[in-house]
């Protein structure tokens, strides 16, 4: 199928605007690329320390004709996403061997759990870690003695901040290596209901505990579609998993042999042999065009918008938010999984999952087969899923038909023609709107503004019956350079439950929301935000305000707005405690969120 015209403008949109930092990126990697093998630079002793400790493959890496393979691992326990990547290593290193090649350990990054910082002081360093991870994930290949390199990790900043460290060494190969999904466990709408019925006070913390648990239960990614989940998928489509790797939960054989084969592959694309296939061209305008077709129809994460702008610059390709809200005009809605619907990703997976996703939208002409990903040259590759038979390791065509139409429906006849993220503009700022899970009736919304600097005050709000009517809840100062852009997601009980009673409820803020953010309509990552001179820092309370996501506007309607002076909160304690006196620098230097609220790019 010939390529969607308005995919295809896009593309060559992102193509022009990108010209002179995506040359000057490609040159650098040709240059790097060109002296070969990174250990025949290194020095006897250089060599002798990195060896040191590696036992009977000494003598393949001092000979220096293996591939050694570097290990880049976000493991920790607390994280049920990334407690299976503790046996991974010892996996990889023996599958390596097999291969004819050595794998180490280069270095571990910080993992934090968003599910555990939301609505607490440590969720002020979320967006800041991505930042860390790439960083963290610089020295540990700084040690120059790596031909591939594979990246495990899984969950919210884990993979975004491993990106753009990938692309930095954009020379190497390199391959990500997911742990897979938890099984499933409480739905997620009983979930939701047992957190809106603790917020108005009908069940105590006990049930409300019970429910939490019987959902977040065991080893692997949180189940409902977020930004974990929703990372997984763009791995998929952007041509960085092994196919179909994407939603196999931990522990299994499938699961473990498809961390053997990435290992072997990581072997067989290093430039010491014919199949050299750097990250620098995987990470091209086209693949990632291809990742925010795949947000689009699934209904993914708005925290991709911030990842992916940053991402893509590391690879010296430049988005913008408009890109998206096109993008997302021409893609079917396709999927509906929990915050979009009943099923979580497991549901989604056995109902055909991405291999049907990716060969639907192929056959639509939505998305660039001619990408080269890790496992070959065309995406076709991804329409097919991993299977076991006698123990060994295959791959087959997915299904072509959906098993389950409420889940995962044909390009043809998708769940909503578009993919429902709106970019917001007006004299308020720029920013976007994840309108797929908002009912129609609520895309416009237009009422007096209540305005709050923190959300611990919208909730002492609410609990007074001080937002019991029509409202914009504006929360601002929620930006990178105010506090690090934490998520917001706990005021999404609150704000359901107004919108319940009968009430036209928005939010408004330069801020984050979870990739759970649900039926709200909610503007989100306004920038300029509040301390960078954004007009949402001179709101007053009752100023008329219109969130309208059928128009994609986001307008004060008061008059006089723009002469008054900006608001001026005391916002020194942002500065102090659970670490935050250590990302000072951060919220000093961070760009704004069309810019993907980057520190080191």
């Amino acid at each position: 199928m010939p390529l969607d015209d308005r995919i295809a403008a896009v593309t060559e949109r992102i193509i022009d605007r990108s010209r002179g930092p995506r040359g000057t990126y490609l040159d650098r990697m040709r240059k790097l690329a060109e002296d070969g093998p990174r250990r025949a630079h290194l020095t006897c002793g250089n060599q002798a320390h990195a060896y040191a400790a590696m036992g009977g493959d000494k003598d393949a890496l001092v000979e220096g004709r293996a591939p050694n393979i570097g290990i880049v691992t976000a493991y920790n326990d607390m994280l049920s996403a990334h407690q299976p990547f503790e046996t991974f290593p010892a996996r990889i290193k023996e599958a390596a061997r097999r291969a004819g090649a050595t794998a180490q350990v280069a270095g571990g990054v910080p993992a934090m759990c968003d599910g555990v910082t939301q609505g607490q002081v440590g969720m002020e360093l979320s967006l800041f870690s991505r930042d860390v991870i790439a960083l963290a994930t610089g020295v540990a290949l700084s040690h120059n003695t790596f031909d591939s390199v594979l990246y495990l990790g899984v969950c919210d900043k884990i993979v975004p901040g491993l990106i753009i460290a990938a692309a930095t060494f954009g020379y190497l190969p390199g391959i990500f290596v997911p742990a897979g999904p938890m099984t499933s466990g409480l739905p997620n709408d009983e979930k939701s209901r047992i957190r809106q019925q603790f917020a108005t006070g009908e069940v105590g913390r006990d049930k409300l505990m019970e429910a939490e648990m019987a959902s977040y239960h065991g080893p692997g990614t949180c189940t409902f579609y977020g930004t974990a989940n929703s990372n997984q998928m763009l791995m998929e489509f952007m041509g960085l998993h092994l196919p179909g790797a994407s939603f196999v939960n931990p522990n299994t054989d499938l699961r473990d042999k498809l961390t053997e084969a990435a290992a072997e592959r990581a072997a067989s694309i290093t430039g010491l042999g014919n199949a050299y296939t750097p990250v620098c061209d995987i990470l091209d305008e086209k693949a990632f065009v291809n990742g925010i077709v795949g947000l689009m129809a699934t209904g993914g994460s708005t925290n991709l918008v911030l990842h992916l702008v940053a991402m893509a610059r590391a690879a010296g390709v430049i988005l913008d938010p408009a890109d998206f809200s096109d993008i997302s005009s021409a893609t079917p809605l396709m999927a509906r999984v929990y915050p979009n619907g009943l099923a979580d990703v497991n549901h989604f997976h056995a109902a055909g999952g991405l291999q049907y996703m990716i060969a639907e939208l192929l056959e639509a002409g939505l998305l660039h087969d001619d990408t080269l990903t890790v496992a070959g040259k065309g995406l076709g590759l991804y329409t097919q899923e991993p299977k076991l038979k006698d123990g060994a390791l295959f791959w087959e065509d997915g299904a072509r038909e959906s098993l389950n139409d409420k889940i995962l429906r044909p390009a043809r006849d998708p769940f909503q023609a578009t993919g429902g993220l709106v970019e917001l503009s007006g004299n308020l700022g720029r920013g976007v709107m994840k309108a797929s899970a908002v009912a129609p009736e609520r895309h416009v919304i237009e009422a007096p503004a209540a305005i709050f600097h923190d959300q611990e005050d919208v909730k002492a709000a609410f609990r007074a019956g001080e937002l019991n009517r029509d409202v914009v809840v504006v929360v601002r100062f929620q930006g990178p350079k105010s506090n690090g852009m934490p998520e917001l997601h706990a005021l999404t009980p609150v704000l359901a439950v107004l919108q319940d009673r009968g009430h036209k409820v928005a939010l408004v803020t330069d801020g984050r929301m979870s990739g759970a953010s649900g039926k709200v309509p909610a503007a989100i990552h306004v920038a300029p935000e509040a301390l960078d001179g954004g007009m949402i820092g001179k709101l007053a309370d009752g100023d008329l305000i219109r969130v309208d996501a059928t128009k994609g506007t986001l307008e004060v309607l008061t008059e006089g707005v723009a002469d008054r002076p900006s608001a001026q909160p005391d916002l020194s304690a942002n500065a102090h405690g659970v670490g935050r006196e250590l990302f000072e620098v951060f919220r000093k230097t961070a760009g704004p969120a069309t810019e993907g609220a980057g520190v080191v790019v």
